[in-house]
C-alpha cells in the first residue's frame, strides 16, 4: 500500500532537505517494537525513516502480518510513501506527510495484536488536532503483547495524567489463533503532554482481577479464580476481588486471567492466557507469580508499563521520571529508538533485570 503518487515520491526524495533517520531493526531486543516506535515518531515529527535488518534474529525475520498492518495504518493516517511494506521484507522506507485524524478501521487478518497496532497509532493521533475513532480487528488477548484490558485499565489512566485523552472499549474478544476480536479506541486531541513523576507507589488500595473464558466449561474460570485468591491470601496476606466472566464474546475458545494492584499513584497489571493442555491453575499461577515479584520489588511502574510510557514522557515538557521494578531489554531498546528522533536528555540508573530509575529532561 503506497498512498500518494510515485512521481511525487521521486521529486521529494531528490530534495536536498530530506534527511532520513536510519534505524537498525536488529538493535537490542530486535523485535517489532523498534518498528512501531520508529513509525510513530516518523509520522508525528514528519521525519522520513529507513529501517533495515528488521527482526533479523527472529525465527521468521522481516515483517510479519501484524507489522505490515502497522505500516499500512500509519501510512494511511499520514499519507506516507512506503517502500518495502510487505510480509517478509527486512527493509522499509517510510516518508510521512500531514497527519489526518478521523474515523478509521484497520484489520489484522491473523491473530496479530490490535493493542500493538494501537501503540503505533496513539502517539501521532493524540498530538494532532481533531478527534479520532479507531476500530481495530484482530487479536485482543494474545501472547507476546499487552492484552486489551492492560491497555484500558493500566496504560490509559496513566496517559490521562500526562494529558492524553483516550479511552477504549471491547466489543468482541480475539484469541490466538483465530483472532477476529473487535476493539474501539477514541482519541481526543491533546494540547501538550505534561510532565509526570512516578517515583513511589503510595499505599495499596486493593487487589482485584478478572477470570474470563470463551466457549469453555465454567469451572475453568472458577479454578483460575480460586487458585489466585488462595495464594494471594496465604502468601501475601491480601484479599483479592476476582470477577468471573463466563461468556466473553468471541469466535473461538480462550481463557484469560488478569490481576490489578491498585496503589495511590499507579496501577500495576499482570496477565496470563490459557492454551490447549494448560491447566487453569497454571494460567492463574503465571499472573500471581508476576504480582508477587512486583510486590516484593522496589519501583513504581511495572516492567510492561515502563517501556510503553517512554515515548510520551520523552515528549512531555519539563522534567519527568519513573522508577520501575525491572529494567527490561524492551525498555533499553525503546529508549535507543526514541533518542534517534529527539534530543531529550534521558538517564537510566539500574541494570537490566533489576529495578531502575528513568529521568527525562525536555526544556
Amino acid at each position: 500500500m503506497t498512498p500518494g503518487s510515485r512521481s511525487n515520491t521521486l521529486f521529494w526524495m531528490g530534495q536536498s532537505g530530506l534527511d532520513f533517520i536510519e534505524i537498525d531493526g536488529s538493535y537490542g531486543e530486535g523485535g517489532g517494537q523498534i518498528l512501531r516506535t520508529a513509525l510513530a515518531f516518523s509520522a508525528l515529527l514528519k521525519r522520513p525513516i529507513r529501517v533495515h535488518h528488521i527482526r533479523a534474529e527472529r525465527k521468521n525475520p522481516g515483517l510479519g502480518h501484524q507489522h505490515v498492518a502497522a505500516v499500512e495504518a500509519l501510512a494511511k493516517i499520514c499519507e506516507a510513501e512506503v517502500e518495502g511494506g510487505r510480509v517478509g521484507s527486512d527493509r522499509l522506507t517510510f516518508i510521512p506527510r500531514e497527519i489526518h485524524t478521523g474515523n478509521y478501521r484497520f484489520e489484522i487478518t491473523t491473530a496479530g495484536a490490535v493493542t500493538l497496532l494501537l501503540q503505533a497509532l496513539l502517539l501521532p493521533l493524540c498530538l494532532s488536532p481533531g478527534r479520532s475513532r479507531l476500530t481495530l480487528i484482530g487479536g485482543t488477548h494474545v501472547a507476546w503483547s499487552p492484552p486489551f484490558h492492560y491497555m484500558s485499565e493500566v496504560l490509559f489512566p496513566v496517559l490521562g495524567l500526562l494529558g492524553v485523552p483516550a479511552k477504549a472499549s471491547i466489543e468482541r474478544w480475539g484469541w490466538y489463533p483465530r483472532g477476529g476480536g473487535r476493539a474501539v479506541a477514541e482519541i481526543l486531541p491533546g494540547s501538550e503532554l505534561k510532565p509526570i513523576s512516578l517515583i513511589d507507589r503510595g499505599s495499596l488500595r486493593r487487589v482485584r482481577g478478572l477470570s474470563a473464558i470463551s466457549h469453555l466449561p465454567g469451572h475453568v474460570a472458577e479454578r483460575q479464580k480460586n487458585y489466585a485468591v488462595r495464594r494471594i491470601a496465604e502468601e501475601m496476606k491480601l484479599e483479592a476481588e476476582i470477577t468471573l466472566f463466563f461468556d466473553a464474546p468471541a469466535i473461538a475458545p480462550g481463557a484469560f486471567f488478569f490481576l490489578l494492584a491498585e496503589f495511590e499513584k499507579v496501577t500495576a497489571g499482570f496477565s496470563s492466557l490459557g492454551e490447549r493442555g494448560k491447566r487453569a491453575e497454571d494460567v492463574a499461577k503465571e499472573a500471581v507469580d508476576s504480582l508477587e515479584e512486583y510486590m516484593k520489588s522496589d519501583g513504581c511502574v511495572d516492567p510492561h508499563l515502563a517501556d510503553q510510557l517512554l515515548p510520551f514522557m520523552a515528549l512531555a515538557g519539563g522534567n519527568s521520571a519513573f522508577t520501575t521494578t525491572r529494567v527490561t531489554n524492551h525498555l533499553l531498546t525503546n529508549m535507543w529508538v526514541i533518542q534517534r528522533f529527539l534530543e531529550v536528555k534521558v538517564s537510566l540508573q539500574g541494570e537490566e533485570g533489576r529495578s531502575g530509575l528513568a529521568e527525562f529532561s525536555n526544556k
